[in-house]
């Protein structure tokens, strides 16, 4: 078992999860106002802290994607934020890619940018003590999307980034996401996810990147989010897995979902009917942002002191999203916790 594939199966065994909580100041800005916090350094800082130090993290988190801005903050305890992070048992992370910006000769789809000066910067976070990394590539559905250009330019961007993030000693969390903005089919997002996937994995292994020591972090498959034929969980189960099943290398550790536009439940939800199917040799797993955050945030917001009900919100979110990674949740145990 090599050090990076350790360090993948750290962050994802037992139905631990991953909190991605790597929003830009643009993104958390948005999340704050729209909660009627004012963003500041400070306010972000005090957010993600009561999250860090919460109960949840020591028995569900195994992973905490950070941004630039909070790796480098030290708490109010006098801990840099890794340090926290690693206290509770879990490893810290950083998203290096600089965000997507219009494709040449497709302006309407994007392509992930943070390729330059990379290798110095990964070598920066490890030194502040990140062990993983995460890069996202978004593709966006529609008559003529994603089209070969996006696929092609998205993936090897991904594997570029990976080969360097392993070569740093990190492991890289590779995110392809095909969004669920438009009134596509299931069927077609099945198409489409599988097509980018196997893409990524045409190109990871092009650039000799070690698929035991990643961690893939895809959509589920599900209908556009305006689309009139919206599936069931039991099909996004289903669909998901027969994509993961055609388009993965056995190799890959985990799988690590993102939540994308669903609601916290539907994520919960969708998860554990996963791995109550996972017929795979995967690790089924989560990686969720608003889907572990959003109910803290606003009951932080209407008393940023109260830190403790905070975290009591917090740590059940999670409890349920770990209980869904061992196909243990119910939604009888959403109401008893």
């Amino acid at each position: 078992m090599s050090e990076l594939n350790k360090i993948a199966l750290k962050i994802i065994s037992n139905g631990k999860g991953i909190l991605a909580a790597d929003e830009s100041n643009g993104t958390m800005t948005k999340r704050l106002e729209a909660v009627n916090v004012k963003s500041t350094p400070e306010n972000r800082l005090s957010f993600r802290e009561i999250l860090f130090s919460s109960d949840g993290m020591k028995d569900c988190i195994g992973g905490v994607i950070l941004y630039d801005e909070t790796i480098n903050q030290i708490s109010s305890t006098g801990k840099s934020i890794p340090d926290l992070i690693s206290s509770s048992g879990a490893v810290p992370g950083i998203k290096v890619d600089t965000g997507a910006k219009d494709l040449a000769n497709s302006p309407k789809e994007k392509i992930t940018e943070g390729l330059d000066g990379l290798r110095d910067r990964l070598k920066k976070y490890y030194d502040l003590g990140a062990r993983f990394t995460k890069w996202r590539g978004v593709y966006s559905i529609g008559e003529k999307y994603p089209s070969e250009l996006a696929i092609s330019s998205n993936a090897h961007a991904l594997a570029r980034y990976s080969a360097l993030a392993q070569e740093s000693g990190m492991v890289p969390i590779v995110e392809p996401e095909v969004l669920m903005d438009g009134t596509h089919s299931a069927e077609i997002c099945l198409s489409k996810t599988s097509e980018v996937i196997k893409k990524c994995f045409e190109e990871l292994i092009i650039h000799k990147v070690d698929l035991s020591g990643i961690i893939l972090k895809p959509n589920m498959i599900l209908a556009g989010s305006e689309s009139k034929d919206k599936i069931s969980c039991e099909e996004v189960s289903d669909k998901t897995i027969e994509c993961l099943k055609k388009s993965v290398p056995s190799e890959v550790p985990g799988i690590a979902f993102l939540s994308g536009g669903q609601t916290e439940l539907e994520a919960t939800e969708n998860l554990n009917l996963i791995n109550k199917k996972n017929n795979t040799k995967f690790i089924m797993t989560y990686s969720y942002g608003r889907a572990l955050q959003q109910s803290a945030l606003k009951h932080w917001s209407k008393n940023i002191q109260d830190i403790k009900g905070t975290q009591e919100i917090f740590n059940h979110r999670a409890k349920m999203c770990t209980l869904a990674a061992r196909a243990e949740w119910s939604k009888e145990l959403e109401k008893k916790s």
